[in-house]
């Protein structure tokens, strides 16, 4: 597993970052899937079982099938694995590579939140309250000092790039990036994905968030059924 905060994935670092403390989303239903998705695969670049290629819009390689140890990583290899060679973009617009359901549940199980189910019909969707607000600050520290001139992790780099691309980084990060607006907060963000050190994939992925997400956002997502907008 990757080295995050408390042992915590990227996707589930987001999946806390992404809603208040009630529960409720931060950002709107699409958006948190391409979001969750980017950040299930740079977890599983980052634990060595994928790697990403040169490609501007790089096509995501299996290095390592089969089950990661946890089960949101297992459900989105799998997806990786039936997609084998599918570009980036492609795959952040995937639902079945994002794998929220099973980051909440993994964060239930945990303690960290707690899951209060769809209600009339499925039309009240699921609300996740938080029960320790412990581990979502610590990230929240690592960010803050990440954009204040510390070295950043792996996991800031991702953090901030795929909050960047969804278009809700100012937001999310209202307290965490001080006095930086938001044209110096996004030229900051940028620098902090070209001074991120990690393997080659991971190295090509934290940038590349920035541009695959907004190219399945503009273009309205995938259907979540075939793996998004081709290969």
């Amino acid at each position: 597993m990757p080295p995050s905060v408390a042992g915590m994935l990227i996707a589930e670092e987001l999946f806390l970052l992404l809603r208040r403390d009630d529960g409720t989303p931060e950002a709107w239903s699409a958006q948190r899937g391409y979001g969750i998705a980017a950040a299930a695969i740079t977890d599983l670049a980052l634990a060595g079982h994928v790697t990403l290629s040169d490609d501007r819009d790089p096509r995501v390689s299996v290095l390592r099938p089969g089950p990661v140890g946890h089960p949101a990583l297992d459900a989105a290899m799998a997806r990786l694995e039936a997609g084998e060679g599918k570009k980036l973009s492609s795959l952040v617009a995937d639902r079945q590579v994002a794998v929220e359901q099973q980051v909440a549940a993994a964060l239930t199980a945990d303690g960290i939140v707690r899951t209060e189910e769809k209600r009339v019909l499925g039309l009240v969707p699921a609300k996740y309250p938080v029960l320790d607000p412990g581990p979502e600050r610590r990230v929240r520290e690592h960010l803050r000092a990440a954009l204040a001139g510390s070295t950043p992790r792996t996991e800031d780099a991702t953090l901030l790039a795929i909050l960047q691309a969804l278009g809700v980084a100012p937001k999310v990060l209202a307290q965490e990036k001080g006095t930086l607006g938001r044209r110096d907060l996004e030229q900051r963000i940028k620098e902090i994905s070209a001074e991120v050190e990690a393997g080659d994939a991971v190295s090509r992925a934290v940038p590349t968030m920035n541009s695959a997400i907004p190219v399945v956002t503009s273009d309205g997502g995938g259907d979540g059924g075939d793996g998004g907008g081709g290969d």
